[in-house]
């Protein structure tokens, strides 16, 4: 399936590959989610799956559209208009109770603002929609921010017997009844971007919807004219694509462990952090915590790359890792993504994309013999 909204850095063009080196696993977990564009191109049917973002808009999303895709379509099914677009971007920030919510309540979701959401982000120009490093970017606990570490790390049971991808049992909600504890104190996340200082007003004016492509709207994600044309239609589509992947929202690790992975059998992770300092990167792109993320998922690579239940594939730049000889670095070559948008930056970085995939992970030509 085509992803639903534009992502920075999305692996759509390299999916194929990477299911060739994971094949038919009976377990798939992906810590960084965003667009889903590897999961929706899996070429076999669905087992079970684990996906995460840290991101209280991208989770509602795939939450919202499991649980309720007509509702998502209608709020998402509008056009482009630069001054809806301000708005709705205003208002989504705002909604501080949503995002407390998002974290503490298993259950819950907002299909207005996944619909407003991936209406946005599919014409929106550059990173910075709903996402800014001051009240987002940090989700990591810290009992200094009024946040209990013990609390807020009790993820969903993700077991293979008792999770909700059981045959019989996947409308069932994860059990979550310690992940909302010690949430109290949101008020590091309420702050307003683009309301103040050198950022302000002026900067949120000068933010154009993307004018590229024809048809309806830009031309991306759901305002594609393949997409838009049957919005209801692709919407229960990816509802139904997404009925037993269990949707997590919070740090990369809580999914990683041995239960959610291992322990149910041979499992692919697919790892596609930010980038680190080794990507050599604008350093603006993300925040000085998402640097460190990249450094700390290779590292988690590299400790677990031995395991023959494990088929890990690490994403980043030429150069970025340093992994051991045993692991196959395969390059291959993005569409350049925003960075077309500025000096041909992105084109040049384009050439640069490399995924490492480590020793048990299954040999294109191995399979043809």
């Amino acid at each position: 399936m085509k992803a639903p909204f534009p992502w920075f850095g999305g692996k759509s063009r390299c999916a194929h590959m990477v299911w060739q080196r994971f094949g038919n696993v009976p377990n798939y977990v992906e810590p960084f989610f965003g667009s889903g564009a590897v999961l929706l191109a899996r070429p076999h049917p669905p087992r079970t799956e684990t996906i995460n973002d840290k991101d209280c808009y991208v989770a509602n999303f795939w939450r919202a559209t499991r649980q309720d895709p007509e509702q998502v379509a209608r709020h998402a099914d509008w056009p482009v208009n630069e001054a809806d677009l301000h708005a709705r971007h205003l208002w989504l920030v705002e909604q501080a109770d949503f995002r407390a919510r998002m974290m503490r309540d298993p259950d819950y979701f907002d299909a207005r603002i996944a619909g407003w959401w991936v209406w946005g982000i599919s014409q929106w120009i550059g990173s910075g929609w709903c996402s800014r490093p001051e009240w987002m970017g940090r989700f990591l606990p810290r009992t200094s921010r009024g946040i209990q570490t013990d609390a807020y790390n009790q993820r969903p049971n993700l077991t293979r017997t008792r999770d909700i991808s059981a045959s019989n049992n996947w409308k069932k909600r994860p059990s979550l009844e310690r992940g909302g504890r010690g949430i109290s104190r949101m008020g590091q996340w309420q702050t307003r971007p683009f309301l103040t200082g050198s950022n302000g007003v002026h900067a949120l004016r000068g933010q154009l919807p993307q004018l590229s492509g024809s048809g309806s709207g830009s031309g991306r994600g759901v305002l594609s004219r393949a997409v838009s044309k049957n919005l209801l239609e692709y919407m229960m589509a990816l509802s139904d694509r997404l009925r037993r992947a269990r949707v997590c929202c919070g740090d990369w690790q809580r999914i990683l462990g041995p239960s959610p992975t291992s322990c149910i059998g041979v499992t692919a992770v697919f790892l596609d952090p930010p980038y680190s300092a080794g990507a050599q990167r604008d350093p603006s792109i993300y925040n000085h915590d998402s640097l460190e993320v990249g450094a700390d998922v290779a590292r988690w690579a590299l400790a677990n790359g031995a395991n023959p239940r494990l088929r890990i594939a690490l994403c980043g730049y030429e150069g970025e890792h340093k992994m051991p000889r045993a692991w196959i670095c395969v390059p291959w070559k993005a569409n350049g993504g925003y960075g077309n948008q500025s000096h041909g930056t992105g084109r040049s970085n384009a050439g640069r994309e490399r995924i490492w995939f480590s020793p048990h992970c299954l040999r294109p030509e191995e399979q043809l013999l």
